[in-house]
């Protein structure tokens, strides 16, 4: 994990992070990572992941350690799936498709603000330039956002650099997140993160922040509101067949695609018969490993789905990779198992 005291002032190749219109290739076909600004989508948008899993792809929808969608198995030559992602609302523009990297506290009413957020930062076109690491946080005041390391975040009033406070009080979060994203630009040479900056380059953000004439914040900073009726969805190794998602959008109206790699059905109806709501599920996780990663030395998933029905893994946090780039690895404290290393 980088720190502040060993920042990364050179990047050998550009950023590559995987979209729908530029997928990754990997072992197994074409992979397309879908943005969920806020987490938040509706159930017709669920029906139209999961149509594209079931018809173009593994049969799988993959929830991601940043609460995004991805779909594996894909056949790069064909444009359907943009097609039908696009129809679905899913794929507002095509130039900021990659930075639509927006995390927001679930069920705190902050959706509203990360909506708003995404459409300021989809119509300025410079910021399409951002790296597709780059992250943008609105957190309630609970910490849950700020724990996943955002470059740029928004807590009750206050904005955090990667971490450290801005020095900037009660400012609106759509006008003080796109005006950090911009200083963070103006200052970058090949950096993909704030986190990576020098603390010159720092330094001059926050100048830049405090010089401008920010707007006031529209909300406030009390406690967090009371969430709506709710209920969470943890699959094993954030992993949901086609017909599990199917059932969760016919159950609920909209859900919240978190970054722990859950879904939350907001107003459920019913809860479908054979959806995994255990919490302790989603505790640990897995990169693709083998046969869809060339680089992986071993199937992990089907290695870490035996060892938890054995019982075999240790409490708390845990990801098992199938190599050293330790692949979706979670933010904090967390016991790694990684395949011809220290495996399970």
């Amino acid at each position: 994990m980088l720190t502040y005291s060993d920042p990364v002032s050179v990047r050998a190749v550009p950023d590559a992070c995987p979209g729908v219109f530029a997928p990754h290739d990997a072992a197994d076909g074409a992979l397309a990572r879908i943005r969920v600004p806020g987490g938040v989508i509706t159930s017709v948008q669920l029906h139209a992941v999961a149509d594209l899993a079931a018809e173009l792809g593994d049969g799988h929808v993959h929830l991601t350690s940043r609460g995004n969608l991805q779909l594996r198995g894909l056949d790069r030559t064909d444009p359907s799936a943009a097609q039908r992602l696009t129809a679905a609302g899913l794929l507002p523009s095509r130039t900021h498709e990659r930075v639509r990297n927006i995390q927001a506290t679930p069920l705190s009413g902050l959706a509203e603000v990360a909506r708003e957020l995404d459409g300021q930062l989809c119509a300025r076109p410079g910021l399409a330039r951002l790296p597709g690491r780059f992250l943008f946080g609105l957190d309630d005041g609970r910490g849950d956002i700020l724990a996943q390391e955002p470059d740029v975040c928004w807590q009750t009033g206050r904005v955090l650099l990667a971490g450290r406070d801005a020095g900037l009080v009660d400012v609106d979060p759509v006008a003080a997140l796109l005006a950090a994203a911009e200083a963070f630009l103006a200052v970058r040479s090949t950096q993909w993160r704030v986190q990576e900056l020098g603390e010159a380059e720092r330094s001059v953000m926050v100048r830049v922040l405090r010089e401008r004439d920010l707007p006031a914040s529209r909300r406030g900073g009390g406690s967090p509101a009371a969430p709506p009726p709710h209920v969470v969805v943890a699959p094993v190794l954030g992993e949901l067949t086609a017909a599990q998602v199917h059932a969760m959008a016919d159950a609920a109206p909209s859900a919240v695609v978190t970054p722990w790699r859950t879904v939350i059905l907001v107003e459920p109806t019913h809860v479908p018969d054979g959806l995994p709501t255990d919490p302790e599920i989603a505790r640990v996780s897995a990169c693709a490993g083998r046969p869809g990663c060339a680089k992986a030395l071993a199937d992990v998933r089907a290695d870490t789905r035996a060892a938890l029905a054995a019982g075999r893994l240790p409490a708390g946090r845990v990801h098992v990779s199938g190599c050293a780039r330790r692949c979706g690895a979670p933010r904090g404290e967390h016991i790694e198992f990684v395949a011809g290393e220290h495996y399970l």
